[in-house]
C-alpha cells in the first residue's frame, strides 16, 4: 500500500505527487474530446443540412442536422452510466483511455464519410450511427477526467485543480472552430472534412499522455479498505437519486445556455446574413480563449468562497443576458455580435464550468462518486443536445424572442438547481480539512457523513 493511500493528512494537505501531470494529462484528453464533440455541432449549423439533407426545405434540413446532434447526446446517459460503473468499480484511469480512443475513431470517420449526394440514404444513416458512438464516449469520459484529477488534488485546492480539465473543454472548442475558421474559404467539402481528420492529430497526443497516468488515490484507498461496492450504478440512484436530480438542474443552465448560443446563435446568424459566418466563428473563437482563465479562475474561487454563490451568479446572469445576447446579435455590427459570444461563452459559461468538477464530485461518496456524478452530468446533457432543436422551433414561431427565452427558461431552471443545493465547501467542511491535516482522526473515503466534501 502506498504511501498516498495511507497517508490521510498528507494527502488532503498536499495531494498525490502526480496532481499536476494528471490534471494536465485530464485537461489534455477533455480538449481532445471536446474538438471533437463541438466539431459536430459546429459542422451541424453550417454544412450537414445541405451535405446530408439536401432534398428537404432548408429550414427542415437544419432541423435534421440538429437533430443528429441530439442523437449523441442520447447516447451520454448510456456512456456515463458505463464509464462510472466501471471507474468506480475497477478505476478511473482505463476509462480515460478507452473512451478517448474511441472517441477519436468516430471523429475521424466522420471526415471519411460519403455525401448523399454519393450514397444517398446512407450517408445519414451511417452519420447517425457514428454520432451514437461519439455520445457514449464522450458521456464515459467526463467522470472519469474530472474525477480522477479531483481525486490526485490537494484537498484546499479541489476547486481550482477539477477546473483544468475543464479548462479543456473551451480549448477543444476554440481548436474546433479555429479549424473550421481556417477551412472555411473552402470551396469543397474539404472544408467540413478537414477538422475531423485534424483531431487524429490530438488524439494520439492524448492518449500517449494519458497512458502515463497513477490511479486515483481516492480510489486505491477505497480498494484497499474494501469499500468498493459490488454496483455502484445501482447504488448511487438508490442511495443519492436526489443530488443526481440536483447535478441535472445545475448542469441544464450551463449546457443548454452553451449550446442556443454556440450552436443555434451560430446558426441564427449565418441564416440572417451569411457573411456574418467568419465572424460568427470568430466570436466563438475568442470567447473560447477567454474561457480557459476564467474557467481556471472560477475554480480558484470557489476554494475561497465556496462553490454555491459562484453558481448563483452565473445562472442570474443567464436570466438577465437572454434577450440582450439576441440583440446584440440582431444589430448586425461585428463588434457587438462577437461581444455577445464573449458574455454568453467566455464569462457565464466558463463561470458554471469552473465551479462544477469539484461541486459536482463533493455531492457524492468515493465509491459511487464517478457513477452519481456522470449519470446527472450526461442526462442534463441529452436534454441540452435538443436546445439548438427547439431553439430553431421556437424562432420559426416567435421569431428570435423564442430563443432568448429558451435561454432565460434555462437560467430559472439553474437557479431553483442552486437553491435546492447545498453548500460542500463551507466553514464546516472547511474545519473538518485542518482537522485532518493537523492528523485528527479521518474516516475512510467511504465512510464519510454525506455532507462532507472531505469524502
Amino acid at each position: 500500500m502506498t504511501a498516498e493511500i495511507t497517508d490521510r493528512p498528507r494527502q488532503a494537505a498536499h495531494g498525490s505527487p502526480g496532481k499536476i501531470k494528471t490534471a494536465m494529462a485530464s485537461a489534455a484528453g477533455t480538449c481532445v474530446e471536446n474538438y471533437d464533440f463541438v466539431a459536430y455541432g459546429t459542422a451541424a449549423a453550417l454544412y450537414f443540412g445541405k451535405v446530408f439533407f439536401p432534398n428537404t426545405d432548408p429550414v427542415v434540413g437544419t432541423l435534421l442536422a440538429f437533430a443528429t446532434l441530439a442523437v449523441g447526446f442520447l447516447m451520454r446517459p448510456i456512456g456515463g452510466a458505463v464509464g462510472g460503473y466501471l471507474g468506480d468499480k475497477y478505476g478511473r484511469k482505463p476509462v480515460l483511455v478507452g473512451a478517448l480512443l474511441t472517441m477519436g475513431i468516430a471523429t475521424v470517420l466522420i471526415g471519411c464519410l460519403p455525401t448523399y449526394a454519393q450514397v444517398g440514404i446512407l450517408a445519414p444513416i451511417l452519420l447517425v450511427i457514428i454520432r451514437m458512438i461519439q455520445g457514449l464516449a464522450f458521456g464515459a469520459e467526463w467522470g472519469g477526467a474530472v474525477m480522477m484529477t479531483f481525486e490526485h488534488a490537494p484537498w484546499k485546492q479541489r476547486g481550482r485543480f477539477a477546473a483544468i480539465p475543464q479548462a479543456g473543454n473551451p480549448l477543444g472548442i476554440t481548436l474546433a472552430n479555429a479549424a473550421f475558421l481556417l477551412s472555411a474559404s473552402l470551396q469543397t467539402d474539404w472544408a467540413w472534412r478537414l477538422p475531423f481528420l485534424a483531431s487524429a492529430i490530438l488524439i494520439v497526443v492524448g492518449l500517449v499522455v494519458r497512458m502515463k497516468l497513477e490511479e486515483s488515490p481516492e480510489f486505491e484507498h477505497t480498494k484497499a479498505t474494501g469499500a468498493i461496492v459490488k454496483n455502484p450504478l445501482a447504488t448511487v440512484v438508490k442511495n443519492d437519486w436526489r443530488n443526481i436530480l440536483r447535478v441535472i438542474s445545475l448542469r441544464i443552465v450551463e449546457s443548454c445556455a452553451y449550446y442556443v448560443t454556440a450552436t443555434y446563435l451560430l446558426s441564427y446568424i449565418t441564416k440572417n446574413n451569411p457573411d456574418d459566418r467568419a465572424i460568427g466563428l470568430t466570436g466563438i473563437v475568442i470567447a473560447s480563449l477567454l474561457a480557459i482563465p476564467v474557467t481556471l479562475a472560477a475554480g480558484a474561487l470557489t476554494d475561497r468562497i465556496g462553490r454555491r454563490k459562484l453558481y448563483l451568479g452565473g445562472t442570474i446572469a443567464v436570466i438577465v443576458f437572454g434577450f440582450p445576447m439576441f440583440l446584440l446579435s440582431n444589430t448586425g455590427n461585428p463588434f457587438l455580435i462577437v461581444l455577445a459570444f464573449v458574455i454568453g461563452i467566455g464569462i457565464i459559461h466558463a463561470t458554471f464550468t469552473g465551479t462544477q468538477g469539484a461541486w459536482f464530485a463533493e455531492l457524492f461518496r468515493t465509491n459511487t462518486r464517478t457513477s452519481g456524478a456522470s449519470i446527472g452530468y450526461q442526462v442534463a446533457a441529452s436534454i441540452s443536445g435538443f436546445a439548438p432543436f427547439l431553439a430553431v422551433l421556437l424562432a420559426s414561431a416567435f421569431g428570435w424572442a423564442g430563443g432568448a427565452s429558451l435561454y432565460v427558461l434555462v437560467g430559472v431552471i439553474g437557479l431553483l438547481g442552486v437553491l435546492n443545493t447545498r453548500e460542500t465547501w463551507g466553514a464546516k467542511e472547511k474545519a473538518e480539512v485542518d482537522a485532518i491535516i493537523a492528523g485528527g482522526p479521518a474516516a475512510s473515503a467511504a465512510d464519510q457523513p454525506a455532507a462532507s466534501s472531505v469524502r
